[in-house]
């Protein structure tokens, strides 16, 4: 079965983005000098077959991605040629400028996604789309947590895991440490049987 993988930046402390909702915590440390993880990002791109994303994170990147530049942006290919599905309930259409658009699902993400998961395929990814991850969370769909870890505390934001709803017991599967002090961390959840 294929799975379904959660790529997020965190802070210290496991926030996804600062107390204003911005993300610069993570791109200030992975600017032009540090394109550490590129290779890495390109070589987990070969095993995905479709990117989840919620309206929010779309609306985010179309503004970015479908115009990259390869040479500055080695990732910017892979993703803009991969399917993506944007989850919303307000959006008709997400157009991906010259790539192929974007297919837009309403309703029940979760239902979606589970269906997904049980046809063959490659891996899909979800980045950001913090509101569709804890849902898919909270249902037990993630299959790995892939953290890139920044040393950076922020003192407040929004917290990736949910809240309130009991804790997920994980089992670390591999880490990798980069020269700008980011550590990639992954998971799979671990089985309490």
């Amino acid at each position: 079965m294929r799975k379904i993988i959660l790529q997020e930046w965190i802070s210290l402390e496991g926030y996804i983005a600062d107390k204003d909702g911005q993300l610069t915590f993570f791109t200030d440390i992975n600017n032009e000098a540090n394109k550490y993880s590129d290779l890495d990002q390109v070589k987990f791109m070969d095993n995905i077959d479709t990117i989840l994303l919620g309206r929010i994170t779309y609306e985010m990147f179309v503004d970015f991605w479908p115009t990259a530049d390869s040479e500055k942006e080695p990732i910017a290919q892979s993703l803009n040629r991969t399917p993506k599905l944007v989850f919303s309930n307000t959006l008709n259409e997400a157009n991906w400028g010259k790539w192929e658009n974007a297919k837009v699902v309403n309703g029940d993400a979760v239902e979606e996604i589970a269906k997904l998961k049980a046809l063959p395929g490659k891996n899909m990814v979800i980045w950001g789309s913090i509101t569709l991850a804890q849902s898919l969370m909270k249902c037990g769909l993630i299959d790995e947590y892939h953290l890139q870890l920044c040393p950076v505390a922020l003192g407040g934001g929004r917290p990736l895991f949910p809240t309130g709803d009991g804790y997920i017991n994980l089992e670390l599967i591999d880490l990798k440490k980069y020269d700008t002090g980011i550590v990639l961390l992954k998971y799979r959840p671990r089985s309490l049987s």
